[in-house]
């Protein structure tokens, strides 16, 4: 018998085909203009040899062999759901005793699912909440750095994460799109909470046949799709920051800059002004000063200032261009640019960030919240920035500096993750090995022996989506997505609330944890908290039932000519619109960042050299600059183990792009097996040649499985093509503790020995007690 049942991803909405209890197909959303390929690894992943069966224990810790012990080489032992349970309350009861609520890190940040009720993280930081406490971490490695900075700059976030000016603004009033980072059409496939509709690109589109023109300014030409016949800037990584500086020149010199707009809506062009001309500090910041820094010309500088200022234009830059040293200064320049055109608030123009980042972003919408299950407030209050684990694991009772706070870093006994992998996403893999042995006790619960199962203690198995009900929704996305459960859970895995439940059961506070209700009437809560929310809004929703039975609701769209920009308030009346920002103008100094006294970000936007980049002298030994980006073949490191991802890779290692010029200097082809280095580590990957790709820089896809050719070695090689083996972990600055990621230098050689095997994507070893 085949049943058709309702689901999303973050990926997508789609149906799942099932057949006797397995999902043997997906069928696309049928007003989804282009559903992308993601979807077709999903029963690859739901029933892959990597799924774990039943509860596991490493056999080390049961041994004894637990705070300072190097994991990742030990066997696991099957154990019972009972003793499980049985084992969590005891351990975290006797953490908390002997050594505080602090002593318990529940990170837990990763994309974890789409559905708004069983959200990993939110249900494990509710259940560590309840239960006295735990240390938690802030802002996403996605965007860190701009979610510290924006908040003094622009007194908001909403040009990071929320209604940005939309594409039907920019289309019918823009004329030129300034894109540092491009516009990857590649990372329109995903939005958390999924989307029903994937129509980033199709509104790209739109624009350039309204005669929009797009530049884009990126070390990579492929960072804009072909249909945009964007101009391609080519530019060194990490210089963006002296770009923009030396066309903020060229309006100065010019006399060009908008000095009404930078009077009435601005605070600190009196400071920041004689910096840029060189007054300050005895050095213009010209094209030909930035030319031999960017390696873009300085003619080309001066003809986009120019062509800037003569026409209405929007300027934008992808995440990825704060995840790097000194990330912070770039964005902070670039609405300093806009700041000077005069153009924020005005209709489709300004600035905005992410566009080319997520689906979504800039897409027409009502302003209408997403489904979401209740959070609980943490009793500790502790927190870290996200990216700075290790440090807080290496340096217990040590500062850390942090927008303008120091820190108090605690002593981590317990860490406790779901919902996401750190083996994944965080920098220099091989310190951050090293650091978690520090912990006594590592619990994960996950649905695959990913890389953070295989270093923990005690693993829990958890349900995929297909196994449970739920809801998907974004605020980003006009559709709403009934996640009907497919299939029973596979061999003994349980839902993540399930789980926690029992154990709050265990230490006396279920009742609490669960508020008396299942997961049909807990679904049914939020969705009607969000109806109300939603009619208080205008828009009226229809009821649970109807909704859960027809499987989707979608919200009328916006109507042709109600166009949004964002910030059009304050550019018409800054006085009754101020931003939120101590002075109510956009801060191109900030008095609050120059008070905490960072010389790695002081009070007005400079250029600094990067710590890693081409033009330091380090290049000389590593002379490549590595640049790591979400893949097109999964997400981050879901789907891996799936057709599309699999299809992907050269005999199975992750690719790494390369010039042909840069390959040929080294003796290697399309498809040659390469070890790719520097002093932090090391890992394979497989050549793919890229004209479009600025010689000296070198760009490989996150996400491949963590494989150490040794396991619980630090020092080994990652056979598979992990990148953030060479990563470096260090912040952006004390501000805004961001990851650097794209600020790492690398070589190349080729691989000469027996090609080791991927053994990642099946289960450890296992052993009795």
């Amino acid at each position: 018998m085949t049943e058709i049942k309702p689901h999303a991803a973050h990926w997508g909405y789609f149906d799942a085909v099932v057949e006797n209890g397995r999902v043997t197909g997906v069928r696309p959303f049928g007003p989804d203009p282009f559903p992308g390929s993601l979807i077709e690894s999903v029963p690859d992943v739901v029933h892959a040899p990597s799924r774990i069966d039943r509860p596991y224990v490493r056999r080390g810790w049961l041994e004894g062999r637990r705070r300072g012990h190097l994991r990742g080489a030990d066997p696991f032992v099957p154990i019972s759901w009972d003793r499980a349970t049985r084992l969590l309350a005891e351990e975290t009861t006797r953490v908390r005793a002997e050594h505080g609520a602090t002593s318990i890190f529940g990170g837990s940040y990763g994309w974890s699912s789409a559905g708004r009720y069983h959200h990993a993280k939110t249900q494990l930081q509710r259940f560590l909440g309840l239960g006295g406490g735990f240390t938690s971490s802030v802002t996403a490695y996605s965007y860190a750095t701009a979610q510290t900075l924006l908040p003094h700059i622009l007194g908001t976030n909403e040009v990071l994460l929320g209604r940005t000016t939309d594409w039907q603004a920019i289309a019918r009033n823009a004329k030129l799109m300034i894109c540092l980072g491009g516009l990857a059409a590649k990372n329109g496939l995903v939005n958390s909470g999924g989307a029903g509709k994937h129509d980033y690109g199709v509104l790209m589109r739109d624009a350039r046949a309204a005669g929009v023109r797009f530049v884009n300014i990126s070390p990579f030409r492929g960072d804009t799709e072909a249909e945009l016949e964007a101009e391609w800037v080519p530019i060194r990584p990490g210089t963006d920051a002296a770009l923009l500086l030396a066309m903020a020149q060229v309006l100065v010199e010019g006399g060009l800059e908008d000095r009404g707009f930078l009077a009435s809506h601005c605070t600190g062009w009196d400071r920041l002004r004689p910096y840029i001309t060189g007054e300050a500090d005895g050095l213009a910041k010209t094209p030909d000063w930035a030319a031999p820094i960017t390696g873009i010309p300085a003619a080309t500088i001066r003809r986009l200032a120019l062509e800037c200022a003569a026409k209405p234009t929007m300027l934008t830059a992808a995440w990825s261009i704060q995840r790097a040293d000194y990330g912070e200064q770039p964005y902070w320049l670039l609405i300093a640019l806009a700041a000077m055109l005069g153009s924020i608030g005005k209709p489709g123009q300004g600035v905005a960030f992410g566009y080319g980042s997520i689906n979504g972003m800039g897409t027409p919408r009502r302003e209408l919240p997403a489904v979401h299950s209740p959070g609980i407030r943490n009793p500790v209050g502790l927190y870290i920035p996200v990216a700075r684990v290790t440090e807080m694991l290496e340096r217990p009772g040590g500062i850390l500096q942090y927008n303008g706070r120091d820190i108090t870093l605690p002593d981590i006994r317990m860490i406790w993750w779901a919902g996401g992998n750190p083996f994944h996403h965080h920098q220099d893999l091989p310190r951050l090995q090293r650091a978690w042995s520090r912990a006594e006790t590592i619990v994960v619960q996950e649905p695959w022996w990913t890389a953070v199962a295989r270093q923990a203690d005690i693993v829990l198995p958890a349900t995929t989506t297909l196994e449970r009900n739920d809801i998907a929704s974004s605020s980003r996305d006009r559709f709403l997505r009934a996640m009907h459960q497919a299939i029973p859970p596979v061999a003994e895995a349980r839902n993540d609330v399930d789980m926690l439940a029992d154990v709050a059961e265990a230490l006396g506070f279920r009742d609490r944890f669960t508020e008396q209700r299942d997961e049909g009437a807990w679904l049914r809560h939020i969705y009607e908290q969000w109806r109300l929310t939603c009619g208080r809004l205008g828009y009226e929703a229809p009821d649970f039932d109807r909704f859960w039975a027809e499987g989707h609701i979608e919200v009328p769209p916006v109507p042709v000519g109600e166009e949004y920009t964002q910030f059009a308030e304050f550019a018409a009346r800054p006085e009754d619109e101020p931003l939120n920002t101590p002075s109510g103008k956009v801060e191109l100094f900030s008095e609050t960042i120059a008070s905490f006294g960072y010389d790695d970000c002081p009070g007005h936007p400079i250029w600094i050299a990067p710590r890693e980049w081409l033009g330091a002298a380090a290049a000389a030994e590593h002379p490549l600059h590595l640049l790591s980006f979400q893949p097109a073949t999964r997400l981050h490191g879901q789907l891996d183990p799936g057709r599309v991802a699999a299809a992907d890779k050269i005999r199975g290692r992750e690719p790494i792009n390369m010039n042909p010029a840069d390959a040929a200097a080294r003796g290697l082809a399309e498809g040659d097996i390469v070890r790719i280095f520097n002093a932090r580590g090391a890992c394979l990957g497989g050549v793919r040649l890229k004209e479009g790709m600025l010689p000296g820089v070198v760009a490989m896809a996150t996400g491949a499985w963590y494989d150490p050719q040794v396991p619980g070695d630090p020092d080994a090689m990652c056979v598979h093509g992990n990148p953030n083996v060479l990563t470096a972990d260090i912040g952006t600055s004390r501000l805004g503790q961001g990851p650097s990621a794209q600020s790492c230098l690398v070589q190349i050689e080729r691989w000469e020995g027996p090609l080791p095997p991927v053994t990642v994507h099946v289960p450890p070893p296992v052993a009795s007690e």
